[in-house]
């Protein structure tokens, strides 16, 4: 599987992870909880596998880019949290920049 591929992965994972994190109950819901460990684990070895190949500072750049865009879009979802045109511009804005670090890491 390809370097980027493992990041998106990895990038997926930790929206896992901060998705379960949100309903562990300070860790005390023992399913939000082995899910939590689960995803973080996955991510870190995604990010890890990925970061061979792609420079660190990028990798993790787009791993936070993901988890960001992909857990407040979970947040919108589920009604915790809301998006206006402000929030919606700058988060256009940070996935142009995820997809800019793909293509400016290749030069």
């Amino acid at each position: 599987m390809g370097p980027w591929l493992l990041l998106l992965g990895a990038g997926l994972f930790e929206v896992g992870f901060t998705t379960c994190m949100r309903y562990a109950n300070g860790f005390r819901e023992i399913g939000w909880t082995a899910g939590f460990i689960l995803c973080a684990f996955l991510s870190f070895t995604l990010l890890d596998k990925a970061a061979k190949v792609i420079p660190l500072g990028t990798a993790y750049a787009v791993w936070v880019g993901i988890g960001a865009v992909g857990t407040l879009a979970v947040g919108v979802a589920t009604g915790d949290e809301t998006l206006g045109i402000v929030r919606l511009a700058l988060i256009i804005g940070l996935i142009g920049c995820v997809i800019g670090l793909k293509f400016a890491g290749q030069h």
